[in-house]
C-alpha cells in the first residue's frame, strides 16, 4: 500500500469538501413569503405575468429576487438565457448590468472618503489633472453656439450626484464635437485603450452645462472609476474585487467574463411589437454581444461595465439595506449610507417628479407626487438592458430585476413588478 494514500484522501477530501461548501455558498436559502409579509398566493401572481411576457415575445427570459427583512421569499427565472439554442433562464444566468455598475463605483468612492484618500468635496482635477480647466458649450441667441470656460471646477460630488454637466456626448449642442472624438454613448467593453486615457480626451471636449446649474446623466461615473484608480493606486477592477466583491462573497460580477462562464451569459435581444424577439447586434457598439467575453478587455467602464447575478447583486444591496454591513464585513459605516441615500440635487435643479438624487442612486422624497408604489426613503437606479433594483428601507424591502433588452421593453415591465410586489405586502 502507498505509504502516502492516507495524506492523499485527507486532501482529496478536503478539495471536495471545499469545492461543495463553495458551491452551497453561492445558494441563497428561499424562506416561506409568509414568514416575512408576503402572501404566497398574491406573490405567485408575477409568475403569471412574466411568464405571458415570454410566450408573448416581449422578452426571452428574466430573473426576479424579493427580500424582505434580510431573507429572500421570492427568487425565480422566467423564459430564456438563449432563445436560439434553447437554453433556459437559470437563476444564476449572468447578465450586462450597464449602469447599475453606477451604484458599486459610488461604493468604492465612498470606501475611499472613509479611509481618508479623499474627500467628495475634492475637485476631480486633484485626481485628473486634465479636469483642471474645462469649458461648456452654451447656445447663443442668433444659433448656433459659443464655448465658453466653466465657472468652477468639477468636484466629485457633482459626479456622484450628476450635476457636473457631462452626458453621454450625443445630445448636447456640441454633440459633433464628441462624435468626432469618438467618445459617445456608455459602451465601453469595445475600446482598445485604458478607460484613464479616454476620460482624459474627454476632459478637453465642451461639456453641456455648468458644474452644479443642472441634472445631466452621463459620463460622470466613469470618471470617477479613474479617481478610484489614482486615490488607491490600484486598477479598478482589482479594488472592486478585493474591496467590495470578495468580502461580500459576490462570486460572479466581472468586467469581462472569464471564458469558462460565458455560458451562462444572457443574450441580449431587440423586442419590437408584433414581431418575433430578434438577437441585437453582434460586433462593437452599445447592442454588442460578444465584448464582454471576446473584447479587448482593456477599458473599465464605471458607469456601465459590470457583468452580475441577481443573488451577487442582491448580496451588494442587502450591504446597503444592513447600514454597511453584510456577510461578516463591514464595507461601509452606516452613516455612510445614510448620506449616499439622501438628496444631493442642489435646489433650483430639476430631477423627477417625488424624487431626488443622493450619491449614486435616486432616492424617493415625495410618494404622491412619484405616483408609483413606494416610500419616502426609497433608494435604486436601473441599467440600459431593462435591468432596475430599489431598497425600501420602511419596508426593509431589497428587490432585484433583470433581463436583457435593448434598445427596450416594449411592456411596462418595471412598473408591473413593483405593482405585483406591493400588493403581496400582507402585514
Amino acid at each position: 500500500m502507498n505509504k502516502h494514500y492516507p495524506q492523499i484522501s485527507f486532501i482529496f477530501f478536503t478539495i471536495i469538501l471545499f469545492v461543495t461548501s463553495l458551491s452551497y455558498a453561492q445558494e441563497l436559502p428561499v424562506v416561506k413569503p409568509e414568514d416575512i409579509g408576503f402572501s404566497s398566493e398574491r406573490l405567485q401572481r408575477i409568475d403569471a405575468v412574466f411568464s405571458s411576457y415570454v410566450t408573448d415575445n416581449k422578452m426571452a427570459g428574466s430573473v426576479i429576487l424579493v427580500s424582505r427583512r434580510g431573507k429572500v421569499g421570492y427568487f425565480q427565472a422566467f423564459g430564456y438565457r438563449d432563445i436560439e439554442s434553447k437554453s433556459t433562464m437559470n437563476r444564476d444566468a449572468i447578465f450586462r448590468i450597464a449602469s447599475q455598475t453606477k451604484a458599486v463605483i459610488s461604493v468604492a468612492i465612498m470606501i475611499l472618503q472613509e479611509e481618508g484618500k479623499l474627500l467628495i468635496q475634492d475637485s476631480a482635477s486633484k485626481y485628473i489633472p486634465e479636469f483642471k480647466e474645462t469649458t461648456v458649450a452654451e447656445i447663443k441667441p442668433g444659433g448656433g453656439y459659443a464655448v465658453v470656460k466653466a465657472e468652477r471646477q468639477i468636484t466629485i460630488r457633482d459626479l456622484l450626484n450628476h450635476t457636473a454637466g457631462i452626458s453621454y456626448g450625443q445630445d448636447g449642442v456640441a454633440s459633433e464635437e464628441w462624435k468626432k472624438a469618438g467618445i459617445q454613448g456608455w459602451y465601453f467593453a469595445d475600446r482598445d485603450e485604458p478607460i484613464s486615457k479616454t476620460i482624459e480626451r474627454m476632459a478637453k471636449l465642451p461639456m453641456d452645462a455648468q458644474p452644479g446649474a443642472k441634472w445631466v446623466y452621463g459620463y460622470s461615473t466613469d470618471i470617477l472609476g479613474v479617481i478610484i484608480e489614482r486615490a488607491s493606486g490600484i486598477p479598478l477592477d482589482q479594488f472592486l474585487k478585493t474591496r467590495i466583491f470578495d468580502p461580500l462573497g459576490m462570486a460572479d460580477t466581472y468586467f469581462y467574463l472569464p471564458k469558462n462562464k460565458a455560458g451562462r451569459l444572457a443574450t441580449v435581444y431587440t423586442p419590437s411589437e408584433g414581431q418575433p424577439l430578434k438577437p441585437a447586434p453582434d460586433g462593437s457598439g452599445m447592442n454588442s454581444q460578444g465584448n464582454y467575453v471576446d473584447g479587448p478587455r482593456k477599458s473599465f467602464s464605471g458607469g456601465a461595465g459590470l457583468l452580475s447575478t441577481a443573488r451577487d447583486y442582491y448580496l451588494f444591496l442587502q450591504m446597503l439595506a444592513n447600514g454597511g454591513i453584510s456577510n461578516g464585513s463591514r464595507i461601509l459605516s452606516s452613516r455612510t449610507v445614510d448620506l449616499m441615500t439622501v438628496n444631493h440635487v442642489p435646489r433650483g435643479v430639476d430631477f423627477r417628479p417625488g424624487e431626488g438624487f443622493g450619491l449614486g442612486f435616486e432616492v424617493v422624497l415625495d410618494q404622491g407626487e412619484r405616483g408609483t408604489q413606494g416610500s419616502v426613503g426609497e433608494f435604486g437606479w436601473g441599467g440600459a438592458y431593462g435591468s432596475t433594483y430599489w431598497v425600501d428601507p420602511a419596508e426593509e424591502l431589497v428587490v432585484v430585476y433583470f433581463t436583457q433588452l435593448q434598445p427596450g421593453s416594449i411592456v411596462q415591465d418595471q412598473l408591473m413588478l413593483r405593482a405585483l410586489i406591493y400588493q403581496a405586502l400582507v402585514d
